[in-house]
């Protein structure tokens, strides 16, 4: 991870900086403590540290609303509270809120406001208490509005039930002004973490399977986050990460609150759509979260640059570079985050297939398993037996004819039960009586069949394998039949269920059957109805064409959605399909 010093100076939200921990204006101009106007400029280069390319780089102190309940580690520098605002001596350390809540110390401050450590002393534990903190120069409306955000923050992911959203035990109101009371997280940001290092990729997905938890939550909710950065991801005790800070969040059905003109989040992890003002969904979120694991493992921050103009127009322009450290550790992990940082919402992948890739990769290896000499199970003890005793028979000593037999039969039924099973959960299917082939297919799947082919299809209708034999108007070769295939595609096709298939991007490659030649061909398409007209999401067709030397074609081919999780479960299937495919008349 590289370490800029303090950064302070560095831009967190349009239009606001934080306030500077040093001791001198920067070069910019910026006054030492409180809000700044528009146009920030990079931070100068610590003392003593070399200087780094600011646009490619992680920030190194926390930027913008701190953690809400992060309790910092014991060597952490205390944080200063900023200038103005409606703190001061009357919000001190000792205060007592609503009769119960005793402060104690401040854990750290922000932009929204101030959070506090304090105890319970109703039910005897500590807990966080975010304070409001509010520039002296809001009207009253601005003030209530501000206000009015805060009540909503406790709303809001009050009614989210996740183990990784910060708990809300009570809002107390004091002087016209709520105090949010939350469970104390005790442990870092994961924003505290990266100023050290970089993550590996198990570790990174295991954070981030827990934070596309708490966004799948907060969004079945009808609850957007819209700020989901390293400073607030909290990483607690038992290996518990919260999401927290639902400050800026949006909710379907209730007013906005923020101002015409105002952008609220920090720049660097905003999506492209809300940069241009359209309506987010929760693809924003999952963006978000995608450039919050390119950082934490490539050890820069993908769009950052020197202001906050620069960072939104990267964000809207800018192609992230490749993810080399990602892809290195785990090419799913790596092609995720390339796929989660699309301009383009609608094609970047759901919450299920995000939470199925992370969980994958968060797994913990298995560990290898000795091979046995002759096979596992039941069948490798009787052949093990076996062949003890034949070693010891009259015939291995005194001739080696019967024992060759011998051992060649029992190797031959070794391999035979044991070879091409299937997996757990499918079944090996003979349909040698319509297509002269077997091949082994998921148990729950339901069969149909015609003269000269049989479907399986899965019971939501997501996924089908189908399996064809025909002799008419078929190529010399498998590789010219899997082309004339393809150019059918292309042309959109003329008959059957073939006939509406639109924006068609179809390939054929080499293959093998049985150690004999033969051909894949992929397929992605949009089908239509009879009219011509695009209906429902986009397919992807995976199939195998073989060709023998009397010019019978057998085709193998699985049909399922274009993307998501869908599409993984298509593409498995075809693999354990294919391989367990044997053709009768080679």
């Amino acid at each position: 991870m590289t370490n800029e010093g303090d950064r302070s100076g560095e831009p967190t939200s349009y239009g606001l900086r934080p306030p500077a921990a040093g001791g001198r204006d920067d070069e910019a101009g910026t006054p030492e403590r409180g809000p700044a106007p528009h146009g920030e400029a990079g931070p100068a280069p610590s003392a003593g540290r070399p200087e780094i390319d600011p646009r490619v780089h992680v920030p190194t102190q926390p930027a913008g609303p701190l953690p809400s309940t992060a309790v910092p580690s014991p060597s952490a520098a205390p944080a200063t509270p900023g200038a103005g605002g409606s703190g001061g001596a009357a919000s001190g350390a000792g205060r007592l809120l609503g009769g119960r809540y005793r402060l104690d110390s401040r854990l750290g401050h922000g932009g929204m406001g101030t959070v506090w450590r304090a105890h319970d002393e109703v039910v005897g534990r500590d807990v966080a208490v975010k304070e409001p903190r509010l520039p002296e120069h809001l009207s009253p409306r601005e003030r209530e509005t501000m206000f009015a955000r805060m009540r909503r923050e406790a709303r809001t992911a009050a009614r989210i039930d996740h183990p990784s959203v910060v708990t809300i035990h009570d809002v107390v109101v004091e002087d016209d002004q709520p105090w949010i009371v939350m469970e104390l997280v005790r442990g870092r940001s994961l924003a505290d973490v990266l100023d050290e290092g970089t993550l590996d990729v198990r570790e990174a997905a295991r954070i981030g399977l827990a934070v596309a938890g708490a966004l799948d939550a907060a969004h079945e909710t009808g609850v957007l986050h819209r700020d989901v950065k390293p400073d607030n991801v909290l990483l607690g005790r038992y290996d518990r990460v919260v999401l927290t800070d639902f400050g800026i969040a949006h909710v379907q059905g209730e007013q906005g609150l923020t101002e015409t003109g105002t952008f609220v989040g920090s720049p660097e992890f905003t999506a492209p759509e809300r940069v241009l003002g359209q309506r987010p969904g929760p693809e924003s979120d999952l963006w978000s979260l995608g450039v919050v694991l390119y950082a934490a493992t490539e050890g820069v921050s993908p769009f950052r640059r020197s202001n906050s103009p620069a960072t939104l127009q990267a964000v809207l322009s800018a192609e992230p570079q490749r993810p080399a450290r990602a892809l290195s550790a785990s090419g799913a992990f790596g092609m995720l985050l390339t796929r989660l940082l699309n301009k383009e919402p609608a094609l970047r992948p759901d919450a299920a297939e995000v939470r199925q890739v992370l969980a994958d990769v968060a797994r913990p290896p298995q560990p290898s398993r000795t091979r046995q000499p002759a096979g596992g199970g039941a069948l490798g003890r009787v052949l093990r037996g076996f062949l003890s005793r034949l070693r010891w028979s009259r015939g291995w000593q005194f001739g080696t004819g019967g024992v060759v037999v011998a051992l060649a039969a029992a190797l031959t039924l070794f391999f035979v039960l044991t070879a091409d099973r299937a997996p757990e959960g499918w079944s090996t299917r003979n349909e040698d009586a319509r297509v002269r082939a077997t091949l082994a297919v998921p148990d729950d799947y339901e069969r149909s069949a015609d003269e000269r082919a049989v479907t399986f299809t899965d019971p939501g209708n997501v996924v089908s394998i189908a399996l064809s034999r025909a002799n008419e108007n078929v190529k010399k070769t498998s590789l010219a039949e899997a082309n004339s295939w393809r150019a059918f595609y292309e042309k959109g096709g003329s008959e059957s269920i073939y006939k509406a298939m639109l924006q068609v991007r179809s390939r054929v490659t080499e293959a093998e059957q049985q150690g004999r030649p033969a051909a894949e061909v992929s397929t992605t398409y949009q089908p239509a109805n009879d009219t011509g007209t695009a209906e429902g999401p986009r397919k992807f067709r995976h199939e195998l064409v073989y060709v023998n030397g009397d010019g019978v074609r057998w085709r193998l081919q699985v049909e399922m959605p274009a993307k998501g999780k869908s599409r993984q479960d298509g593409e498995e299937v075809f693999r354990e399909a294919r391989k367990s495919l044997r053709i009768h008349d080679l």
